[in-house]
This record gives structure tokens, sequence and C-alpha cells, in this order.
């Protein structure tokens, strides 16, 4: 497992977007996951951001059961009505 220091520079992105999704859960919900939890979230951002930004906004689903899981609880402890 990366370090939350890692983890928290992978959050930032070249799209604006996907920082404003990845960056409040990151302050606020990362730290709580279970260790699974985070080596999932680790994984997810290994995407890259057209794929993220498409999975995000829901325009293609994520075929990866758990990342499409980790996709809907960013939306849900983020407030977000996707």
């Amino acid at each position: 497992m990366q370090s939350e220091a890692r983890t928290r520079w992978a959050c930032r992105r070249g799209m604006l977007e996907l920082d404003v999704i990845l960056m409040p859960f990151m302050d606020n919900h990362y730290a709580q996951l279970p260790e699974e939890e985070k080596l999932i979230f680790q994984r997810l951002l290994a995407g890259d951001d057209p794929e993220l930004f498409a999975w995000f906004m829901g325009h293609e689903a994520c075929n990866d059961a758990e990342l499409a899981q980790m996709i809907k609880k960013i939306h849900k402890l983020n407030g977000a009505l996707v």
C-alpha cells in the first residue's frame, strides 16, 4: 500500500472536475476507510483522467465491480446526486 501522502498526490489530476471529486473525498473520508477499500481507491487512482471522468460523470459504466462500488461510495460520501 502506498503512503497517504502519495495517495493524496495521486488525487491531484489534470482535470479540475476530478480534483473537485477526489480531493474532498481524500480530505474527509479516506483516513476512515478500511485497508481493503484504501487499496481499491488507490487502484482507482491508477486510471487515466478521461476514463475516470467518464465513470464519475456516468457517461460510461465501470466494468470492474470493486471500482464501480468505490465510485458510488465517493459520490455518496461527497453528497453527489449521481
